[in-house]
């Protein structure tokens, strides 16, 4: 029997790099799924076509009150298992809570792996200030952080993920412990 992981799911902060590292993967013709693009279409729909960190907190908050801490990971799952049909491997953006992260090894098992990355906090900040696609002042940031915390229970899978990656260089040195860890496990081959 195979038990090669098949799915990755990247768990970390805002601002980490977990997004660079799903581009790169992409890149290599790994399809993707994004957490938080369940909460980005809600909130537009919702909003008319409109979506801001506080829009998006009220959305998030809401479907775990309704749903529980799996609302959002279950629809992942459905999209997750669809990618499966046509592809060997899938990279998942976003894992957040504890709940989550025991759901997914519950039900992927040995075909889960779970990937942290990790940056210090000033360079995480620094980055979501600068970033091109809805960049977050600082008060925002926290308030995301501070929620996702304690209301996301996001620090159990950061700290139970089954590898970390170091992100406080250059893209290219976080996307080269990436890969050698991609390799290792034997979700994907190094390039020659």
């Amino acid at each position: 029997m195979d038990t090669k992981p098949r799915i990755l799911f990247l768990v970390g902060m805002p601002g980490a790099g977990k997004s660079s590292c799903v581009e790169h993967l992409t890149t290599k013709g790994l399809p993707s799924v994004y957490f938080g693009g369940i909460v980005v279409e809600e909130t537009k729909k919702r909003n008319n076509g409109k979506t801001s960190e506080a829009l998006e907190k009220v959305v998030r908050e809401e479907f775990r009150a309704q749903d529980g801490n799996e609302a959002i990971v279950k629809r992942i799952v459905q999209q997750i298992d669809k990618l499966l049909e046509n592809h060997d491997q899938v990279v998942a953006d976003g894992l957040y809570s504890w709940t989550e992260y025991k759901f997914v090894k519950q039900y992927y098992g040995e075909k889960a792996l779970i990937i942290a990355i990790t940056a210090p906090r000033h360079i995480r900040h620094e980055r979501l200030a600068h970033r091109p696609i809805r960049p977050l002042s600082k008060s925002e940031v926290i308030s995301r952080e501070y929620a996702e915390i304690e209301n996301l229970e996001k620090g159990g899978p950061i700290a139970n993920a089954d590898y970390t990656v170091n992100n406080d260089g250059d893209a290219l040195d976080m996307l080269n412990q990436l890969d050698k860890i991609l390799h290792r496990t034997g979700f994907i081959e190094l390039e020659a």
